[in-house]
């Protein structure tokens, strides 16, 4: 009889337990991509940002999650390596959800925001290294994956710094800043619907078999853009005027509009997300389900049964319920002050470097992403306006989070397999 015939109910339950852990630690950690800036900016209380990100995330995750997914994360080892040792493949993933969702847990204790998918690649890697060996590892592919630590905090901190100098120059310098709120703010509306159509249909919607290609995404978003400028030009025309100063640069009025642009670039951003990173907790559980029910037979890809999504849209929401607001705290006041004019320049930035990595196939982090957004919005206002030792802090845990994956992983993996193997 084999391992995994006698013991597969067990490795199901466990897969499921860690796999909930997982989810948790996304919920904890990552979830501050969507919510941070919002909260930072005072757009939004925690207790709104809670609410919104339950609703978008948990959505995301179970419409949108993926009915086939990876059983590998990102093509690091190949699964035809584990043909003949499939009892191997699930130490590797439960070994791999318990490592990776640890160092979330303990990086969401401190309030850092790394990031979940290089938690579970360095989880993988590290299973591989410690069950096939040094050569099983695709190399090239960590590689790009540790390239996105430098590309993705600078193009997003670049689009970030542009975008709010445009807002700085066209509108709170202006003679009449409201006045030009109301000539400028309705093209960034269309720019934010534009943005938020484009990451949904590239990020959000890509599992549940809706074929629509990048040039068919660019066209449904264009069309969606324009529509929210109408309807902003509308909401425009009914908000009152202000003429209390409540910042340095301009008018309560002008912040006001805003907040309210940066609730649709939130919402969509929780969707996006639930619906991406849901798998890096479900990935591994998926596989081990797949191996258990085919008897050892491995496959590059697993399908995923409906209540695998929500249990992995489950734990994200009570990851971000019972941790969340550590990690929205260092992203939305820790790295630099935010206002919703700032924290709407970094958020559309965020979302701009996810689209065009979609559209190019550059492997990027959210997390990675949002961080270098808010750090372009602080350097437009010069470099006193960073707390450079949270900055400091966030890049060593950036620098950890391989290392940290890949050592627990290799401890966990050696447990299980003595205790079952």
């Amino acid at each position: 009889m084999s391992i995994i015939a006698q013991y597969g109910e067990i490795f199901i339950w466990m897969a499921c337990i860690f796999g909930f852990f997982m989810a948790w630690g996304v919920g904890a950690n990552d979830v501050a991509n969507a919510m941070g800036t919002s909260v930072g900016s005072k757009a939004i209380t925690i207790r709104q940002a809670i609410i919104i990100a339950v609703i978008f995330e948990f959505l995301g995750a179970w419409l949108a999650g993926g009915q086939v997914t990876e059983t590998i994360r990102k093509g690091i080892i190949d699964p035809a390596l584990l043909e003949d040792d499939p009892q191997l493949l699930v130490y590797g993933m439960l070994a791999s959800l318990l490592a990776a969702g640890s160092w979330l847990l303990l990086a969401s204790m401190r309030g850092w925001p790394v990031s979940t998918t290089h938690s579970i690649v360095g989880a993988i890697v590290g299973f591989a290294l410690a069950g096939l060996g040094f050569d099983a590892v695709d190399w090239s592919r960590v590689g790009n994956i540790a390239a996105s630590w430098v590309v993705s905090p600078l193009m997003a901190g670049s689009i970030a710094f542009m975008l709010f100098k445009s807002v700085q120059h066209l509108i709170f310098e202006n003679r009449d800043p409201e006045q030009a709120a109301k000539r400028y703010v309705p093209l960034y509306v269309m720019l934010v619907g534009f943005i938020i159509a484009m990451v949904t249909l590239t990020k959000g919607l890509k599992h549940i078999g809706l074929e629509v290609s990048f040039s068919e995404s660019l066209l449904y978003s264009l069309l969606f853009g324009c529509a929210l400028m109408l309807l902003g030009i509308w909401m425009e025309r009914r908000l009152a005027p202000s003429s209390r100063k409540t910042d340095t640069f301009g008018f309560e009025g002008v912040e006001r509009v805003f907040g309210v642009l940066m609730l649709f670039t939130a919402c969509a951003m929780a969707f996006a997300h639930g619906s991406n990173d849901v798998a890096n907790a479900v990935g591994p559980l998926a596989a081990v389900i797949s191996v258990v029910y085919d008897h050892g037979d491995i496959h590059g890809a697993a399908a995923v049964p409906w209540w695998v999504l929500v249990l992995g849209g489950g734990g994200i929401v009570v990851g971000l319920v019972t941790y969340g607001r550590r990690v929205i705290a260092t992203v939305g006041t820790g790295i630099t002050e935010l206002t919703p004019s700032r924290g709407f320049a970094a958020t559309l930035a965020a979302a701009t470097t996810v689209v065009l990595a979609s559209g190019t196939g550059l492997p990027i982090s959210t997390t990675h992403t949002l961080v270098g957004a808010v750090l372009g919005v602080g350097l437009a206002r010069g470099i006193a306006a960073l707390n450079l030792k949270v900055i400091g802090t966030i890049v060593i845990s950036w620098l950890i989070t391989l290392p940290a994956g890949g050592g627990l992983a290799i401890v966990f993996f050696f447990l299980f397999k003595g205790i079952f193997g």
